[in-house]
């Protein structure tokens, strides 16, 4: 079966989409989850929190699984690791068995998106590979585009199980398409790593000081994304009153200007290099998220004035993120699932420690998710600028 960028880009951009339809589809039924179990809508909150962590686990154990036995089994067992934890979620009735299984779901989750990068990098190099996450991101932003409507209207046709249960149908889905249009990508021929050589290739990672610098600004970059998102149903339902019919709208917005920066990303891909894409990415977050801390200090913030920002922020992603695993996958050809893991791990560790930092404090104000992003920010770009500065500008 012959695979060309346009096929990969969509096959792999349509598994990794089931990570943000389940973190952002039932965003706008928070509020009737948390009545439903019984718990605080900043508690009830924690389970986006509980769902990157397991994410996180899932892509650390199942990355050098993947590397191992292929990537088509991986994916597949995932998939149906998430499909039984996604039904098993309509029956909670407490805050404990939502956080328990959202935490399983996840973990199947993970084994699926984290041979996402990996399919890419055994198909593509280089600018090659930049462009063609480029192109996938821009089609796996449709999912949280689309997901907190879709969301909203199985919880006007139904109730917020109704969404799991959407997500339960949507894995069921990858699992025919995935077995029927996807081949193997893993070589036939590539080296079979055991335990002890996968523990060494998690450390010859870390120990590499360029590619932790890509890993701290995709970490911290999406840390910062996190803060808002776990956020916004308390911050644009609660504290600025918006109606919930708005609030996919008002959420939809970032997504658009994601894909926006991802066509950009392509653009500026055929006369600059990833990393520099990559710095001017960062750079505008930490404008961003400068201008939204002085907005929150001086009491200027309101709906319209902090919401153009936070679609700075977020937007940016497209120019952080492809370009961040482009550069470090193109250190560790030999073992690019397991490399991705490991980004994946911390990445989604960053983003569930940024969804504790917002949701442990139960204020009436916009100044937990905004220091959060602010220091997100900082870390991202001091991180990259110590770690990697020796790194190629072409």
């Amino acid at each position: 079966m012959t695979l060309s960028p346009r096929r990969v880009a969509l096959l792999v951009a349509t598994n990794t989409a089931l990570a943000p339809f389940a973190i952002d589809a039932y965003l706008p039924a928070m509020s009737a989850l948390a009545d439903s179990i019984g718990a605080s809508i900043h508690h009830t909150e924690l389970s986006l929190s509980a769902f990157l962590a397991g994410f996180a686990l899932g892509q650390l154990l199942f990355g050098p699984l993947s590397d191992r036995v292929g990537r088509k089994p991986v994916l597949l067992g995932g998939l149906v690791a998430f499909l039984l934890a996604s039904l098993v979620i309509t029956t909670v009735d407490s805050l404990t068995e939502l956080l328990a299984w959202r935490f399983v779901q996840a973990l199947g989750g993970g084994a699926t998106v984290v041979n996402s990068a990996a399919i890419v990098r055994d198909c593509f190099s280089g600018r090659e590979a930049a462009k063609v996450m480029s192109t996938m991101a821009i089609i796996m932003l449709l999912a949280p585009l689309v997901a907190p409507v879709v969301g909203s209207g199985l919880l006007y046709l139904g109730d917020w199980w109704l969404i799991f249960v959407f997500l339960a149908g949507y894995a069921a889905f990858l699992m025919w398409l995935m077995g029927t249009q996807l081949p193997e990508t893993r070589a036939p021929g590539s080296p079979v790593a055991s335990p002890r050589q996968m523990l060494g290739n998690y450390a010859s990672v870390l120990r590499h000081r360029e590619a932790m610098g890509y890993v701290c600004a995709a970490s911290m970059s999406f840390a910062g994304l996190f803060a808002f998102i776990t956020a916004s149903p308390f911050l644009y339902l609660d504290h600025y009153g918006l109606s919930p019919g708005l609030y996919p709208l008002l959420f939809g917005v970032n997504v658009v200007t994601m894909a926006a920066s991802n066509r950009l990303n392509i653009r500026l891909l055929r006369r600059r290099s990833p990393q520099q894409n990559l710095r001017l990415g960062l750079a505008i977050q930490l404008a961003a998220a400068a201008g939204l801390a002085l907005l929150v200090a001086t009491g200027l913030e309101s709906l319209w004035t902090m919401v153009p920002l936070i679609m700075l922020f977020a937007g940016t992603i497209g120019l952080v993120a492809p370009n961040a695993i482009s550069s470090l996958l193109d250190h560790f050809h030999h073992m690019s699932a397991t490399a991705a893991a490991l980004q994946g791990s911390i990445q989604f560790s960053c983003g569930a420690l940024a969804g504790v930092l917002v949701g442990a404090f139960q204020i009436d104000s916009a100044w937990p998710m905004v220091a959060t992003m602010l220091g997100a920010s900082l870390a991202g770009n001091l991180g990259l600028r110590l770690l990697s500065a020796r790194a190629e500008h072409a």
